[in-house]
């Protein structure tokens, strides 16, 4: 009974973790797709990518995982620095807006647009109408990391890093990582992690 016990736990722990999780390798969805852009001019995933791919970031105006809070500093403040290392390598790096139940107010287009103004993004940072590519791509939270290679396969998905992790021994950077390893044609190891973050506000059908 222990035996049964302990393999159904691990059974559930394992769909939990799998269910809607993109298989690394798989291709970029909709990359082709003009967006509205509310920082520069509207743009494809296709004209974002780089020599060496795009690194697709979903984000948004005020999640606190995002903007940051008195307990969290926010990952978008390390958004323009990852687009200069980004772009160092030869990757693209974009900032994608999916929420589309607040787009009547936090999450407008507009908003998105004094958004971006205030916190001097040097990124584009496109709307996602309907949360069609954050469909796409099971897009869960913001931020959410989809790093997709030159041949537009998947190669790391998941958090930034693990600050979010009050636990941790020590920081891990993972995307830089990713980044680094695959410019040098190494594995990336890890090549997910948990997306931590707000839920993506999508429309209820």
């Amino acid at each position: 009974m222990k035996k049964l016990y302990t393999f159904s736990l691990f059974l559930f722990l394992f769909v939990s973790f799998s269910f809607g999780q993109v298989p690394i390798g798989s291709q970029l969805e909709m990359a082709g797709v003009v967006l509205p852009n509310a920082n520069g001019a509207d743009a494809s995933l296709n004209q974002e990518a780089r020599r060496n791919g795009v690194i697709v970031v979903f984000s948004c105006n005020t999640c606190p995982f995002v903007v940051g809070s008195k307990h969290f500093p926010g990952w978008e403040n390390q958004y323009n620095e990852l687009h200069k290392y980004a772009s160092a390598a030869q990757i693209g790096f974009v900032l994608v807006n999916s929420n589309e139940a607040k787009r009547d107010g936090d999450d407008s287009f507009e908003k998105m647009k004094v958004h971006a103004n205030n916190v001097a993004y040097n990124m584009s940072y496109l709307l996602d109408k309907d949360s069609r590519l954050a469909n796409a791509l099971q897009a869960k939270t913001t931020p959410h990391v989809f790093f997709y290679d030159q041949e537009q396969k998947l190669i790391y998905s998941g958090s930034i890093d693990n600050i979010w992790n009050g636990k941790r021994k020590k920081d891990v950077p993972f995307l830089k990582e990713a980044i680094d390893n695959h410019l040098k044609s190494k594995k990336i190891k890890p090549n997910s992690s948990p997306p931590k973050g707000c839920s993506i506000k999508r429309t209820k059908a």
